[in-house]
């Protein structure tokens, strides 16, 4: 599977877009010649009212109606609560919730379906004998992982390889300019070395990286900028906030595709996960694809967010 390199983050959809506003993003996203869009059967379970799969009703419908499905890479995922209490990787559940997730979307088959959440009462041999099951009846062409630790992932891929069946192939982890050590720190070097796609979530860290949020009294900007300004808005992140100021100096370019294009420029990175809430703020994102940083503007970056 191809993608570009930027992928429509489906959080946002059922929750801070309406449909209709989902369905003009979309198509923006699209025109712009991109591809690839990142959901999960829980999104937006959060928000009042809702129960989870919201987002994934809004993209099935936009698919059926655009008649692009296949067109599209849609990416989503298993594992998290939907209202059995915990996380679930068991075989009973996934096979389950796949079929929940393929009607919702309105397709016959899921392009790359993630492990969201590990769930270590549940062995590996199991989950992994769901998903090689749901290749083998092609509801699933490719499978992945979100918020795995290293031996996780090396334990899950060490038993594919030993019984010949289908093994991660991409990793979605939390990665951005602030939150660095917990990717870096060992999971960076076992993809590169076991040539593992990397596509990171929270890409802008909920929006803090767009400079959105400098002050307590810009919590109120979205619905989740209280939690935005209470884990990022520190000395730290300040810090960090400067650099992608300085930067933008240098460059003319916004803080969030400043932040983007970091991303980009880091190995194994094949695309970060980014949501929009309009035109205007997509337009900056997708411009992250055609930005090559130079070694001063990294060196900048690097420096300003280092946690070694």
């Amino acid at each position: 599977m191809t993608i570009a390199p930027l992928i429509f983050g489906g959080n946002v959809f059922g929750w801070t877009l309406d449909e209709q506003k989902s369905f003009e993003l979309l198509d923006t996203f699209v025109a712009m010649g991109f591809n690839c869009i990142d959901t999960a059967n829980s999104y937006s379970r959060w928000a009042p009212g809702n129960h989870g799969g919201e987002s994934e009703t809004v993209i099935g419908k936009w698919m059926d109606m655009r008649g692009n499905r296949d067109q599209i890479i849609v990416i989503t995922k298993v594992g998290s609560d939907v209202g059995q209490g915990k996380r679930d990787l068991s075989r009973a559940h996934i096979l389950k919730q796949v079929d929940l997730s393929l009607r919702r979307l309105k397709t016959d088959y899921i392009d790359m379906y993630l492990t969201h959440h590990d769930d270590p009462p549940t062995a590996v041999a199991e989950t992994l004998d769901a998903y090689s099951r749901l290749v083998a009846m092609g509801k699933v062409r490719a499978i992945g992982a979100s918020n795995l630790s290293v031996e996780r992932l090396s334990e899950s891929l060490e038993f594919s390889h030993k019984k010949s069946i289908p093994a991660y192939q991409v990793l979605q982890p939390l990665y951005n300019l602030y939150d660095r050590e917990p990717f870096e720190k060992d999971l960076a070097a076992f993809c590169v070395r076991h040539g593992i796609s990397v596509i990171p979530y929270y890409a802008l860290a909920s929006g803090f990286l767009s400079g959105k949020y400098r002050t307590k009294a810009d919590a109120g900007k979205s619905p989740r900028g209280e939690g935005v300004t209470k884990k990022y808005l520190n000395d730290r992140g300040t810090r960090i906030l400067d650099a992608l100021d300085e930067a933008s100096r240098i460059t003319g370019e916004t803080a969030a595709t400043l932040s983007l294009a970091w991303l980009l420029a880091k190995p194994g990175i094949s695309a970060p996960i980014a949501s929009a809430t309009s035109v205007e703020q997509l337009k900056s994102l997708a411009h992250a694809a055609q930005v090559t940083l130079s070694p001063e503007v990294m060196h900048l970056l690097d420096t300003a967010s280092g946690w070694q």
